[in-house]
């Protein structure tokens, strides 16, 4: 066993379930292939604040040695065991630098006043763990480092995860159908308050900028849904919720919004500081929508808060068999020497693809193909032709 045979892997961005299923499967299937895996722990973060006083061959804060016996039972429970961040290795913050890093090299990376670029000593991290190729799980922000890492010259493959499904090049995201099947069992279980109390029900969910997963709860739970790839004309809305409810025997509805969904009137107020990839959080559009359509009706509203329920907890059948899947497909392209890839989905079919360009932003749903403007509903019809699941790329 050469050092450059063993292959590293990360999760980095929020949480999802089937991390783990990845992981295992990777540890697996390494293991028939003759090579070591390396787990990087608080994704970007394990390769930006490892010290290199670490030893790299005995587990640490910032990297775990994987083997079968110490995986094997992982992929039965939600979130990842190497744990996650939202840093972001070509823009870390003067006030965030590692203390062991000296100012002689400091003054060798690229700085533009506020952050410091750290894709080399990301490169010189992996070299000292003899990491010969990486596997970094992560949604748009992660790959998009991963991709500057790739044209750094070092070999990586990306697996997509993401609850927005929302990552270019691939149908379908790990962690997308299990929030879809936590949310339709959460609204379904919440159907009976709002029918006790004759209320307007607005559910908020994930979709910072694509509207996927409310969608697709909308798809299976015959609901209104508001997505951010198209501004609602409030008194439209407020309408149409207000004939469901007369139409209702329980005399109650319910719409599913995403967490960037916006009004034509207006749009909803970001708040805080901007994480390392310059997102802030996105005010609660369920709240405000919940009070204007109170004071615009007169009836009572029931807001409720869907998102992080959706993340937690062990994944869907379709979310392990995927996610297996994605972790075999990035093996035999390991093996077979093909690095720089992200695997995915494309035609309802398995396949793998560049690694995604962080300057593309998110992938939107298709309006016209997919969403009545006028009902504010997902489309049911011509649908023959269509994949299985999801959408085309």
């Amino acid at each position: 066993m050469t050092a450059s045979k063993n292959i590293g892997i990360l999760t980095g961005g929020g949480d999802v379930p089937g991390l783990n299923s990845v992981i295992k499967s990777v540890v697996y299937g390494a293991s028939e292939i003759g090579r070591n895996v390396i787990g990087v722990r608080k994704g970007w973060q394990g390769l930006t604040h490892m010290n290199p006083a670490e030893k790299a061959d005995a587990d640490t804060l910032y990297h775990r040695h994987l083997t079968r016996e110490n995986t094997r039972t992982i992929d039965r429970t939600g979130g990842t065991i190497l744990h996650t961040s939202r840093t972001n290795p070509s823009r870390v913050a003067n006030a965030k630098v590692p203390k062991h890093i000296s100012s002689e090299r400091l003054k060798k990376l690229p700085f533009d006043g506020k952050n410091y670029d750290f894709t080399s000593i990301v490169v010189e991290n992996l070299e000292r763990l003899g990491i010969g190729c990486l596997i970094a799980i992560g949604g748009d922000d992660t790959l998009g480092f991963a991709t500057l890492l790739s044209r750094a010259g070092f070999p990586v493959i990306g697996v997509p995860k993401t609850m927005d499904n929302d990552v270019h090049g691939t149908e379908y995201c790990i962690g997308f159908s299990t929030a879809i099947t936590r949310a339709k069992e959460a609204i379904t279980r919440q159907r009976t308050t709002l029918g006790s109390h004759e209320r307007i029900g607005i559910f908020r969910i994930f979709g910072r900028d694509a509207g996927f997963t409310a969608l697709y709860t909308a798809y299976v739970t015959a609901a209104r849904c508001l997505i951010p790839e198209y501004p609602f004309d409030l008194a439209r809305v407020t309408a149409l919720l207000m004939e469901d409810k007369k139409n209702n025997p329980s005399n109650y509805s319910l719409v599913v919004v995403s967490e960037g969904a916006v009004w034509k009137e207006g749009q909803v107020d970001e708040l805080g500081e901007a994480d390392a990839y310059g997102h802030r959080k996105k005010a609660d559009i369920g709240h405000a929508l919940a009070e204007e359509l109170q004071r615009r009706t007169g009836e009572e509203t029931m807001a409720s808060d869907l998102t992080y329920d959706l993340r937690s907890g062990e994944p869907d059948a379709i979310d392990k068999i995927v996610a297996i899947t994605f972790a075999n497909i990035a093996l035999d392209l390991i093996r077979d020497g093909v690095t720089g890839r992200m695997v995915g989905i494309q035609n309802g079919c398995y396949a793998h693809t560049s690694l995604p360009d962080s300057s593309s932003g998110s992938r939107k749903v298709d309006v016209p193909s997919l969403y009545n403007t006028d009902r504010y509903r997902p489309k049911y019809t011509h649908k023959l032709g269509a994949p299985l699941l999801f959408s085309h790329v």
